[in-house]
């Protein structure tokens, strides 16, 4: 039963990277440890395939639309593709499976969890608070700020490598609020740099590859991909004002449950 209302998730993360270019992590790496019972370092390799594979998927319509921003794709994108790929690479095997604090001893798994809640709900409330209108000039004036969104790039691609996320809750309010993209483009180009992000993210972790149920993560990658496509459908319909707070009280939600079934 718990399986089945895992892969209704799976196809709800396709839809939701479809609409809001994002969330797709958010979702599946709880999905992966609560309904499929896998464990939060492991499922962290799982979600960058799923997210990866179908963010590479959709993006394409959104290209062939003109609304992926290559330029900041390079000067926000490469620098976070880098990061995630040396946090994964060297941090991550650092990380030891049980942190001893002042407080108590605490599993990998459980710290990483609320890390990734803590992260959720910072980034929901900046999305639910902003009231910033779109500015496509402001978007293109903020392309001359190399160092600044490099340095953003830098900040996302670590966070990402170690919660195994895309990065795509942290990419969007990075460029509605600091890039001052406005919310379409900004879900186009997150969704390409998430596709990128995760599937080098993924092959940074080859030595894991035969620990992995190939046939269950194609079948949520298939899946995935279906509600991507529906994603991308529906989006056309809906205004892009809507999308910054609808996104922001949707993590929010998530990281709410995170913590009370991590605290209980």
């Amino acid at each position: 039963m718990l399986q089945i209302l895992g892969y209704f998730v799976t196809l709800i993360v396709g839809v939701t990277l479809g609409m809001i270019g994002s969330g797709g992590s958010i979702l599946t790496v709880p999905n992966l440890v609560y309904l499929f019972g896998i464990d939060a370092v492991h499922a962290t390799s799982y979600s960058l395939f799923i997210i990866g594979i179908t963010s590479l998927i959709g993006s394409v319509s959104k290209i062939k639309e003109g609304f992926v921003n290559f330029k900041l794709v390079i000067l926000f994108g490469v620098p976070s593709v880098i990061s995630m790929v040396l946090t994964r690479q060297f941090l991550m095997p650092q990380i030891p499976t049980e942190i001893s604090l002042s407080f108590g001893v605490f599993h990998k798994d459980f710290m990483l969890m609320m890390v990734f809640a803590i992260i959720m709900i910072l980034a929901a409330f900046s999305m639910i608070t902003n009231k910033q209108q779109d500015c496509i000039d402001c978007g293109k004036k903020m392309e001359k700020n190399i160092l600044l969104l490099v340095f953003q790039g830098l900040i996302i691609g670590f966070v990402s490598g170690i919660l195994g996320a895309g990065g795509g809750f942290l990419i969007i309010p990075g460029l509605v609020i600091f890039a001052k993209v406005p919310m379409k483009n900004a879900v186009a180009t997150s969704l390409f740099i998430v596709a990128i992000n995760s599937i080098m993210g993924f092959g940074s972790d080859y030595e894991q590859f035969y620990q992995l149920n190939w046939s269950l993560l194609i079948g949520m990658t298939i899946l995935s991909v279906i509600g991507i496509i529906i994603g991308n459908k529906l989006v056309k319909r809906i205004d892009a004002k809507r999308l910054k707070p609808i996104f922001g009280y949707f993590i929010l939600v998530v990281a709410g449950f995170i913590l009370i079934k991590e605290m209980l």
